[in-house]
């Protein structure tokens, strides 16, 4: 029933136009003491956020294979959303300048010649250490005649060649070629990644097992699971495989559900946790170095406010403060079908940012990995959506399960029934009987007293 089949229109249409709404809200670590950091003073920062976009996710080239699989492109757009923002997006925010701090990080094993004429080139296009721009400008992009520069006469050497943008690579783009079984052969291998823009794995980390492409796209998952079971998926945003841990049970309107979570493991060094070690170079647990895919760029991922994350990360940066609630990710999944209920996906960026020696705009700042942005992509059923799936997954099957015993009941009746008259006829007790009295002509006494069957 939940193979990926257009016959299925209910599995096939809720994987190919997820009715869920996703919003993504965004969060800027805005920074109160830019000066004092060139002095090599701890930065403080204050929350700013969210900046909520309705994302809209839509497949295309949806080709089936003789193989039992599926292969489609998933494009996403971002719209938006005032009335769930704290503000507009023409609010302004002061973050680290990723051209400047990352590019100095970048160079600082070059000569030095080579590191003072890109300080002048930086002070030739008034590029600082510190952006102040609008949140519009920072998330889609914003024009800069450095970025203008480097691609005429160093193409290739930025991710993009227009506008510069946290997120100027996710609007109106996919998340490349995904190839994933179909379930016709297997139900347990349904939506798992058979390969992804081609590749069965990966080559931007230094493991086999790092480099691995398991479990699903990130949307639906096998059906069946139990207590036992995990969420593996390949994120193309963290160009890597993760895993979710079953946490607990519940139910929501009705529907029960598994929650699964994100394991302390996941961003440990490879000092605490072994198999990460295919990940580093790395720094402190909580933190992962995604650099060998974001074009060598000093960025780390983390959870939002170095949740989970070594306790030293937040001695560096003031004003920081992790809870479970707030910068816990969670996805809540109906076990019998595979299908999430509430998605939570939290991850922070954070650039590792020190003083370089020969260019000028890193002054004296000290080493520290600075959050710059975190963000949450979440979605949950409701309504119809909700109500639809409420009576075709649980209350029918419930319905179906109830009537099945009712049907065994009836049927057993039925059985028991036909055997007490098949020995009825066998012994001679019928329900039709009468007694026939014989009385004594010369008294009333009785004499005998026959059964007559008739």
């Amino acid at each position: 029933h939940w193979r990926i089949n257009p016959k299925n229109s209910l599995s096939y249409t809720m994987w190919k136009d997820i009715p869920v709404p996703f919003f993504m809200s965004v969060y800027f670590f805005n920074v109160l003491n830019p000066k004092e950091i060139l002095r090599g003073e701890k930065p403080m920062v204050e929350q700013r956020g969210p900046y909520v976009y309705r994302e809209y996710r839509q497949k295309d080239n949806i080709t089936f294979h003789p193989n039992n699989t599926v292969s489609y492109l998933e494009y996403r757009q971002y719209h938006f959303v005032r009335d769930m923002s704290v503000g507009d997006e023409s609010d302004v925010v002061v973050i680290p300048n990723m051209l400047v701090l990352g590019a100095a990080v970048m160079m600082e094993k070059m000569p030095l010649p080579v590191r003072l004429v890109m300080s002048a080139t930086f002070t030739t296009f008034n590029e600082n250490a510190f952006l102040n721009k609008s949140v519009g400008e920072l998330m889609w992009g914003y024009d800069s005649e450095l970025v203008d520069f480097l691609n005429k006469y160093l193409p290739g050497m930025l991710p993009t060649t227009g506008k510069f943008g946290l997120f100027s690579e996710f609007n109106n783009s996919n998340t490349g070629l995904f190839t994933v079984f179909t379930g016709q052969d297997d139900i347990r291998k349904v939506h798992k990644v058979d390969s992804w823009n081609g590749l069965k794995k990966v080559n931007y980390w230094r493991t086999e097992q790092c480099n691995m492409i398991n479990g699903t796209a990130g949307q639906m998952w096998p059906p069946f699971m139990t207590e036992e079971s995990t969420l593996p998926f390949y994120s193309p945003d963290a160009c890597r495989s993760m895993e979710l841990v079953y946490e607990r049970p519940g139910v929501t309107s009705g529907i029960p559900f598994f929650r699964f979570v994100a394991p302390k493991t996941l961003f440990a060094n490879g000092t605490d946790y072994p198999p990460n070690e295919g990940f580093c170079p790395c720094r402190q647990s909580g933190i992962m170095n995604v650099s060998s895919c974001r074009h060598d760029a000093p960025v780390f991922m983390s959870h939002p406010h170095f949740y989970n994350g070594d306790p030293v990360l937040r001695e560096f940066v003031l004003g920081l403060n992790p809870t479970e609630e707030q910068h816990g990710l969670f996805i809540d999944i109906h076990p019998e079908t595979g299908v999430p209920l509430n998605v939570s996906v939290k991850l922070q960026l954070n650039l590792y940012m020190k003083k370089v020696l020969g260019i000028s705009q890193t002054d004296s700042i000290s080493e520290v990995v600075m959050p710059m942005i975190w963000f949450e992509e979440k979605g949950y059923i409701d309504g119809p959506v909700r109500t639809t799936f409420y009576v075709n997954l649980v209350l029918l099957p419930t319905i179906m399960e109830v009537m099945q015993y009712v049907f065994i009941a009836l049927g057993l009746f039925l059985v028991l029934s036909a055997l007490f008259l098949k020995l009825r006829d066998k012994v001679g007790i019928g329900p039709w009987h009468s007694f026939t009295v014989h009385l004594d002509p010369t008294n009333t006494h009785i004499l005998q007293n026959t059964v007559c069957c008739h």
